[in-house]
C-alpha cells in the first residue's frame, strides 16, 4: 500500500512538472516564436519575384524599332520640308507680284491676295493630313511593339516564372528604387531582336 502511495505521488509530481514546463517554459518559447514569426512577416516580407524592363534602352537596341523610328523621323522631316518649301514659294510669288508696284490695280491685288490665302490653306491642309497619317502610323507601330513585347514576355516568363514584369523609362519612371539584379532588359533586347528579325524587310 505504501509503495502504491509513493508511486502515485511520483506520478502526480511528474504530471505537475510536465504541466509547469509546458505552461511556463514551452509556452513562453511558443509565444516568443509566434511573436518573432509575426514580426518577421511584418517587417521582412518575402520578396516578390519581380523584374523590370528599361524601355529607353530597349528602344535604342532593338534593330527593327530603331529602323522604323528613323523612317518615321525622315517622314516627319519631309513633311516639314515640303511645307516650308511651299510657304517660301508663296513668299516668292508675293514678292514678284509686288515688283509691279503702282501698276497693280485694286482688283488685281484683291484677286492675288485671295489666291495666296487659298494656296496657303492648301499647303497647311496637306501638312495636317500628312501629319495625321504619320501619327496614326506611329500609334499603330507603338501598339504592335507593345503586343510583340507582351507576347515575348509571356513566352519568356514560362521559364522565369516572375510574378510581375514592370516597365520603366522616360516619363514612366514610377519606381523610386530599382535593383539592377532585377533588370531583364538585355534578355528582352536579345529575344525581341530575334522575334522581329523578319519584319526588317517589310
Amino acid at each position: 500500500m505504501k509503495k502504491r502511495s509513493i508511486a502515485l505521488n511520483m506520478l502526480l509530481l511528474a504530471a505537475v512538472g510536465y504541466l509547469y514546463i509546458d505552461k511556463f517554459v514551452t509556452g513562453k518559447k511558443g509565444a516568443t516564436a509566434a511573436a518573432t514569426k509575426y514580426d518577421a512577416k511584418d517587417s521582412n516580407c518575402i520578396k516578390a519575384h519581380i523584374a523590370y524592363v528599361e524601355l529607353d534602352s530597349m528602344y535604342e537596341n532593338i534593330t527593327y524599332i530603331k529602323q522604323r523610328r528613323i523612317e518615321m523621323e525622315a517622314k516627319q522631316k519631309k513633311i516639314e520640308s515640303e511645307w516650308e518649301t511651299g510657304l517660301r514659294g508663296l513668299e516668292a510669288k508675293k514678292n514678284e507680284f509686288l515688283k509691279r508696284g503702282a501698276a497693280i490695280t485694286q482688283e488685281e491685288a484683291q484677286q492675288f491676295q485671295d489666291q495666296l490665302i487659298q494656296q496657303q490653306q492648301q499647303i497647311d491642309a496637306k501638312k495636317q493630313t500628312q501629319g495625321q497619317a504619320l501619327s496614326e502610323e506611329s500609334f499603330t507601330f507603338t501598339d504592335n511593339v507593345q503586343k510583340s513585347l507582351k507576347e515575348f514576355l509571356a513566352e519568356y516568363n514560362k521559364e522565369k516564372n516572375y510574378m510581375y514584369i514592370l516597365t520603366t523609362g522616360t516619363g514612366l519612371d514610377y519606381l523610386v528604387y530599382k535593383d539592377p539584379a532585377l533588370n531583364i532588359t538585355n534578355d528582352v533586347v536579345k529575344g525581341m531582336n530575334e522575334k522581329m528579325k523578319g519584319k526588317l524587310s517589310q
